[in-house]
């Protein structure tokens, strides 16, 4: 059932867990995912980004997340993640698809992040649409959200709660040491977690964590397998990500939503190039994607598991 995102996160925070945020491109990712959240019924979050839109259509990718939700008994949310573009997010919210948007502020100076915060939680929350919003800066590329290392900074306590106070926003993005991309660590992981508890004590509110990929050493084995026929064995090499631990310590330390797209990309890639080397043959695409949506369901369930959310929908 389609649900907006305020009440999924109210409840996640009362029960302290985390809702897996789960990018889609296309009906192969939605569907994993979707068969992922049915199986462990777990509330869920489907979300699309600005690349995504641009790519197959806002509406498209509506209709994919609105017949995902009518088949399911759990909470699904349609998001539209990293929305930096005014305009489009509130073409997004007046389209009636959305049941959630993000305004992404973060580049901007703080007031000028307030000011709009402020007016599209206003008209968002009008039309019964959630708002998450973002302070501080999280590194990394990925898709059409791209912050130089010098660029990013950590979302301060203090600000983090007159923010919250000031814009109304349902929920808050917040950076404490994530990456976006596959690439989020150079030396040893680690997150800012006593940061996080500061944040959660302050704002008293559902928290996001963006960047969460695990860049899982399984995924990148698979992206290796028959790469010297391929030609591409540096593919993700030196890829780093979130660690297990360093989730379950989010979790426990407040973090409700958490985003999870290259760890898809990952494991879509890995199944599609396995697919065409077992079978050269072959000019079906669903033989090509279909092992990359039952890849991808794998990849969420463990998610789902892993953030505490399973069974909670």
């Amino acid at each position: 059932m389609l649900s907006a995102l305020a009440p999924v996160l109210q409840k996640a925070h009362r029960g302290r867990y985390a809702v897996g945020a789960f990018n889609i491109n296309n009906l192969e990712l939605a569907q994993g995912i979707m068969a992922a959240a049915e199986k462990l019924r777990a509330p869920v979050i489907l979300q699309t980004s600005e690349g995504a839109v641009a790519y197959a259509g806002m509406d498209y990718l509506a209709a994919i997340a609105w017949v995902a939700a009518e088949r399911v008994k759990t909470p699904v949310v349609f998001h539209l993640d990293h929305g930096k573009d005014p305009v489009l997010v509130e073409r997004a919210v007046k389209s009636g698809f959305y049941t959630s948007v993000m305004i992404d502020g973060s580049h901007l100076p703080y007031k000028e992040n307030v000011r709009i915060t402020k007016k599209i939680v206003a008209m968002a929350h009008r039309r019964g649409v959630s708002v998450e919003a973002e302070l501080g800066a999280i590194a990394g590329i990925e898709d059409f959200v791209s912050v130089a290392e010098r660029d990013a900074h950590f979302t301060n306590p203090e600000e983090a709660r007159r923010f919250v106070r000031d814009t109304g926003c349902d929920a808050l993005a917040v950076a404490i040491g994530t990456a976006h991309g596959v690439y989020k660590f150079k030396g040893t992981p680690t997150l800012d977690i006593r940061r996080l508890r500061k944040i959660k004590a302050l704002t008293k509110m559902p928290l996001v964590l963006h960047g969460a990929s695990g860049v899982d050493q399984k995924l990148r084995a698979a992206l290796k397998d028959h790469c010297d026929d391929l030609h591409d064995c540096n593919r993700v090499k030196d890829a780093r990500g979130v660690s297990d631990a360093l989730i379950r310590s989010a979790v426990r330390a407040g973090i409700n939503k958490i985003n999870i797209d290259s760890d898809l990309r990952l494991a879509f890639t890995a199944a599609v190039r396995s697919a065409l080397v077992k079978d050269a043959k072959t000019v079906d695409p669903r033989k090509i994607v279909g092992p990359a949506r039952d890849a991808v369901a794998e990849v969420a369930m463990g998610k789902m598991k892993l953030f505490g959310c399973a069974g909670k929908g």
